[in-house]
Protein backbone atom coordinates (compact mmCIF):
# COMPACT_ATOMS: atom_id res chain seq x y z
CA UNK A 1 0.00 0.00 0.00
CA UNK A 2 1.15 3.40 -1.00
CA UNK A 3 0.05 6.75 0.59
CA UNK A 4 0.64 10.23 -0.46
CA UNK A 5 3.32 11.60 1.65
CA UNK A 6 2.91 14.93 3.86
CA UNK A 7 5.55 16.55 5.71
CA UNK A 8 5.48 18.84 8.93
CA UNK A 9 8.52 21.15 10.28
CA UNK A 10 7.12 22.53 13.38
CA UNK A 11 8.02 22.53 17.20
CA UNK A 12 6.73 19.70 19.34
CA UNK A 13 3.73 20.09 21.71
CA UNK A 14 4.75 17.82 25.59
CA UNK A 15 1.50 17.94 25.68
CA UNK A 16 0.18 16.58 22.51
CA UNK A 17 -2.31 19.14 21.38
CA UNK A 18 -0.63 21.32 18.99
CA UNK A 19 2.63 21.35 16.82
CA UNK A 20 4.12 17.97 15.26
CA UNK A 21 1.96 15.87 17.47
CA UNK A 22 -1.37 17.22 16.24
CA UNK A 23 0.16 17.54 12.18
CA UNK A 24 0.87 13.82 12.17
CA UNK A 25 -2.72 12.79 13.60
CA UNK A 26 -3.94 14.63 10.75
CA UNK A 27 -1.77 13.70 8.12
CA UNK A 28 -3.12 10.26 9.35
CA UNK A 29 -6.39 10.86 9.76
CA UNK A 30 -6.78 12.40 6.36
CA UNK A 31 -5.00 9.37 4.35
CA UNK A 32 -1.38 10.74 4.33
CA UNK A 33 2.23 9.12 5.53
CA UNK A 34 3.00 12.09 7.84
CA UNK A 35 6.63 13.26 8.16
CA UNK A 36 8.54 15.50 10.16
CA UNK A 37 11.86 18.35 10.89
CA UNK A 38 11.72 18.93 14.51
CA UNK A 39 12.44 23.20 15.23
CA UNK A 40 12.41 23.13 18.93
CA UNK A 41 10.70 21.21 21.80
CA UNK A 42 8.53 22.91 24.23
CA UNK A 43 7.30 21.91 27.33
CA UNK A 44 3.73 22.28 27.68
CA UNK A 45 0.62 21.80 28.71
CA UNK A 46 -3.45 22.81 28.39
CA UNK A 47 -2.24 26.03 30.81
CA UNK A 48 0.63 27.21 28.81
CA UNK A 49 4.28 26.66 27.71
CA UNK A 50 6.67 26.09 30.45
CA UNK A 51 10.02 26.18 28.48
CA UNK A 52 10.91 26.55 25.04
CA UNK A 53 15.00 25.00 23.35
CA UNK A 54 15.58 25.22 19.93
CA UNK A 55 17.12 22.71 17.70
CA UNK A 56 20.12 23.08 15.94
CA UNK A 57 19.87 25.10 12.89
CA UNK A 58 21.69 21.96 10.95
CA UNK A 59 19.86 18.99 12.75
CA UNK A 60 16.93 20.89 11.40
CA UNK A 61 18.56 20.84 7.75
CA UNK A 62 19.25 17.30 8.49
CA UNK A 63 15.94 15.72 8.76
CA UNK A 64 14.56 17.64 5.82
CA UNK A 65 17.54 16.15 3.34
CA UNK A 66 16.63 12.52 4.85
CA UNK A 67 12.90 12.61 4.52
CA UNK A 68 13.50 14.22 0.46
CA UNK A 69 16.13 11.38 0.10
CA UNK A 70 13.70 8.76 0.76
CA UNK A 71 10.35 9.79 1.20
CA UNK A 72 9.83 12.56 -1.03
CA UNK A 73 6.60 14.47 0.70
CA UNK A 74 4.49 15.93 -2.33
CA UNK A 75 3.30 18.86 0.10
CA UNK A 76 5.17 20.58 3.14
CA UNK A 77 3.82 22.70 6.23
CA UNK A 78 6.12 24.72 8.12
CA UNK A 79 4.49 25.66 11.78
CA UNK A 80 7.21 26.95 14.74
CA UNK A 81 10.17 27.98 13.60
CA UNK A 82 11.60 30.05 16.45
CA UNK A 83 14.20 32.06 15.26
CA UNK A 84 16.10 33.35 12.10
CA UNK A 85 18.75 30.50 12.01
CA UNK A 86 16.43 27.83 11.39
CA UNK A 87 13.95 30.27 9.20
CA UNK A 88 17.00 30.57 7.10
CA UNK A 89 18.08 26.93 7.03
CA UNK A 90 14.26 25.93 6.10
CA UNK A 91 14.28 27.90 3.36
CA UNK A 92 17.66 26.53 2.14
CA UNK A 93 16.46 23.16 2.26
CA UNK A 94 12.73 23.38 0.52
CA UNK A 95 14.44 25.34 -2.17
CA UNK A 96 17.18 22.43 -2.64
CA UNK A 97 14.63 20.38 -2.91
CA UNK A 98 12.46 22.51 -5.18
CA UNK A 99 9.03 21.72 -2.96
CA UNK A 100 5.89 23.76 -4.66
CA UNK A 101 3.50 22.53 -2.37
CA UNK A 102 4.45 25.08 0.59
CA UNK A 103 1.88 25.61 3.49
CA UNK A 104 2.85 28.24 5.85
CA UNK A 105 1.20 28.52 9.54
CA UNK A 106 2.75 32.02 10.88
CA UNK A 107 2.96 30.52 14.30
CA UNK A 108 4.05 33.24 16.52
CA UNK A 109 2.36 33.02 19.83
CA UNK A 110 1.23 30.25 21.67
CA UNK A 111 -2.49 30.43 22.95
CA UNK A 112 -1.67 31.15 26.48
CA UNK A 113 0.68 34.00 25.39
CA UNK A 114 4.13 32.52 25.43
CA UNK A 115 6.17 34.07 22.35
CA UNK A 116 6.82 30.85 19.78
CA UNK A 117 9.12 32.89 17.11
CA UNK A 118 11.31 35.10 18.42
CA UNK A 119 11.16 39.15 17.46
CA UNK A 120 13.95 39.14 15.17
CA UNK A 121 12.92 36.48 13.07
CA UNK A 122 10.20 38.55 12.08
CA UNK A 123 12.01 40.02 8.88
CA UNK A 124 13.28 36.12 7.94
CA UNK A 125 9.85 35.15 7.94
CA UNK A 126 8.89 38.18 5.91
CA UNK A 127 11.61 37.92 3.30
CA UNK A 128 12.61 34.47 3.10
CA UNK A 129 10.17 32.22 3.59
CA UNK A 130 6.76 33.87 2.94
CA UNK A 131 7.52 34.10 -0.94
CA UNK A 132 8.28 30.31 -0.95
CA UNK A 133 4.73 29.89 0.45
CA UNK A 134 2.08 28.00 -1.96
CA UNK A 135 -0.55 29.52 0.95
CA UNK A 136 0.23 31.14 3.96
CA UNK A 137 -2.64 30.98 6.84
CA UNK A 138 -2.53 33.66 9.58
CA UNK A 139 -5.09 34.28 11.93
CA UNK A 140 -6.07 37.59 12.67
CA UNK A 141 -3.55 38.51 15.29
CA UNK A 142 -0.50 37.28 12.71
CA UNK A 143 -2.15 38.89 9.82
CA UNK A 144 -1.44 42.19 12.26
CA UNK A 145 2.10 41.39 13.04
CA UNK A 146 2.54 40.77 9.50
CA UNK A 147 0.83 43.91 8.13
CA UNK A 148 1.34 46.53 10.63
CA UNK A 149 -2.30 47.53 11.14
CA UNK A 150 -5.45 46.65 12.88
CA UNK A 151 -7.55 44.13 11.04
CA UNK A 152 -11.43 44.15 12.10
CA UNK A 153 -14.24 43.73 9.64
CA UNK A 154 -14.77 41.63 6.88
CA UNK A 155 -13.83 44.16 4.47
CA UNK A 156 -10.44 44.87 6.16
CA UNK A 157 -9.88 40.78 6.50
CA UNK A 158 -10.56 40.75 2.85
CA UNK A 159 -8.18 43.58 1.92
CA UNK A 160 -5.17 41.86 4.42
CA UNK A 161 -5.69 38.73 2.31
CA UNK A 162 -4.98 40.81 -0.71
CA UNK A 163 -2.16 43.01 0.76
CA UNK A 164 -0.60 40.02 2.02
CA UNK A 165 -0.12 38.11 -1.20
CA UNK A 166 1.10 41.70 -2.93
CA UNK A 167 3.52 42.44 -0.31
CA UNK A 168 4.68 39.75 0.96
CA UNK A 169 5.14 37.42 -2.46
CA UNK A 170 3.29 34.57 -1.45
CA UNK A 171 1.26 33.38 -3.98
CA UNK A 172 -2.15 33.23 -1.79
CA UNK A 173 -3.23 33.96 1.83
CA UNK A 174 -5.95 32.53 3.65
CA UNK A 175 -6.62 35.15 6.87
CA UNK A 176 -8.27 32.56 9.67
CA UNK A 177 -11.67 34.51 11.34
CA UNK A 178 -11.40 32.09 14.31
CA UNK A 179 -10.66 35.49 16.48
CA UNK A 180 -13.23 37.63 14.88
CA UNK A 181 -16.20 38.79 16.39
CA UNK A 182 -18.60 38.38 13.86
CA UNK A 183 -17.78 34.74 13.19
CA UNK A 184 -15.41 31.99 11.98
CA UNK A 185 -15.22 33.02 8.44
CA UNK A 186 -12.27 32.92 6.48
CA UNK A 187 -11.39 34.30 3.37
CA UNK A 188 -8.75 33.60 0.41
CA UNK A 189 -6.69 35.79 -1.99
CA UNK A 190 -4.84 33.40 -4.22
CA UNK A 191 -3.39 35.96 -6.48
CA UNK A 192 -6.53 36.34 -8.50
CA UNK A 193 -9.57 36.38 -6.81
CA UNK A 194 -11.16 36.34 -3.68
CA UNK A 195 -13.19 33.55 -2.06
CA UNK A 196 -15.02 33.10 1.60
CA UNK A 197 -15.34 30.00 3.42
CA UNK A 198 -17.61 30.08 5.94
CA UNK A 199 -18.69 28.08 9.07
CA UNK A 200 -20.89 28.36 12.17
CA UNK A 201 -18.59 29.21 15.70
CA UNK A 202 -18.56 26.97 17.75
CA UNK A 203 -18.88 27.92 21.67
CA UNK A 204 -15.90 25.91 23.18
CA UNK A 205 -13.04 27.00 24.95
CA UNK A 206 -11.02 23.70 23.59
CA UNK A 207 -9.29 24.84 20.49
CA UNK A 208 -5.60 24.37 21.06
CA UNK A 209 -3.56 23.11 17.96
CA UNK A 210 -6.45 24.85 15.76
CA UNK A 211 -4.54 26.37 13.41
CA UNK A 212 -1.66 23.50 13.44
CA UNK A 213 -4.70 21.10 12.76
CA UNK A 214 -6.16 23.24 9.72
CA UNK A 215 -3.08 23.92 7.90
CA UNK A 216 -1.75 20.40 7.89
CA UNK A 217 -5.51 19.42 6.68
CA UNK A 218 -4.53 21.75 3.88
CA UNK A 219 -1.20 20.52 3.08
CA UNK A 220 -2.84 16.50 3.33
CA UNK A 221 -5.21 17.85 0.72
CA UNK A 222 -2.44 19.57 -1.75
CA UNK A 223 -0.21 16.02 -0.75
CA UNK A 224 -3.52 13.89 -2.06
CA UNK A 225 -3.62 15.87 -5.24
CA UNK A 226 -6.25 18.32 -4.96
CA UNK A 227 -6.11 21.92 -6.33
CA UNK A 228 -5.92 25.04 -3.49
CA UNK A 229 -9.37 25.69 -2.92
CA UNK A 230 -10.86 22.25 -2.69
CA UNK A 231 -7.98 21.56 -0.32
CA UNK A 232 -8.81 24.56 2.01
CA UNK A 233 -12.94 23.82 1.54
CA UNK A 234 -12.17 20.07 3.18
CA UNK A 235 -9.82 21.72 5.21
CA UNK A 236 -12.52 24.26 6.38
CA UNK A 237 -14.97 21.02 6.98
CA UNK A 238 -12.25 19.11 9.02
CA UNK A 239 -11.66 21.53 11.46
CA UNK A 240 -14.75 22.71 12.48
CA UNK A 241 -15.63 18.61 12.94
CA UNK A 242 -12.34 18.85 14.85
CA UNK A 243 -13.43 21.83 17.03
CA UNK A 244 -16.79 20.02 16.81
CA UNK A 245 -15.36 17.54 19.14
CA UNK A 246 -12.61 18.99 21.20
CA UNK A 247 -11.16 17.05 24.11
CA UNK A 248 -11.80 18.05 27.52
CA UNK A 249 -8.66 17.76 29.14
CA UNK A 250 -6.15 19.42 31.20
CA UNK A 251 -7.13 22.19 33.29
CA UNK A 252 -6.69 25.02 30.20
CA UNK A 253 -7.63 25.00 26.65
CA UNK A 254 -7.98 21.38 25.73
CA UNK A 255 -6.84 20.20 22.31
CA UNK A 256 -8.99 20.06 18.72
CA UNK A 257 -9.50 16.33 17.92
CA UNK A 258 -7.76 14.98 14.88
CA UNK A 259 -9.13 12.24 15.28
CA UNK A 260 -12.81 12.76 15.70
CA UNK A 261 -14.28 10.01 12.97
CA UNK A 262 -12.88 7.34 16.02
CA UNK A 263 -14.98 9.29 18.73
CA UNK A 264 -17.97 7.61 18.11
CA UNK A 265 -16.81 3.86 17.25
CA UNK A 266 -14.84 4.06 19.95
CA UNK A 267 -17.91 5.50 22.37
CA UNK A 268 -19.69 2.48 21.30
CA UNK A 269 -16.81 -0.11 21.64
CA UNK A 270 -16.32 0.79 25.46
CA UNK A 271 -19.89 0.37 26.20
Amino acid sequence: MRLPVAMTVAGSDSGGGAGIEADLKTFAALGCHGTCAITAITAQNTLGVDAIEELSPAIVTAQIDSVFADLPPRAVKTGMLASPEIIFAVTGALRAHHMEELVVDPVMVAKGGAKLLRDDAMDALKSELLPLARLITPNLPEAELLLGRGISSRPERQQAAIDLVRSLGCRAALVKGGHAQDGADDVLFDGRSVTWFTARRIDTPNTHGSGCTYSSAISAGLARGLELEPAIRAGKRFITQAIRWSLEMGGGHGPVNPLFRLRAPLAQKLR
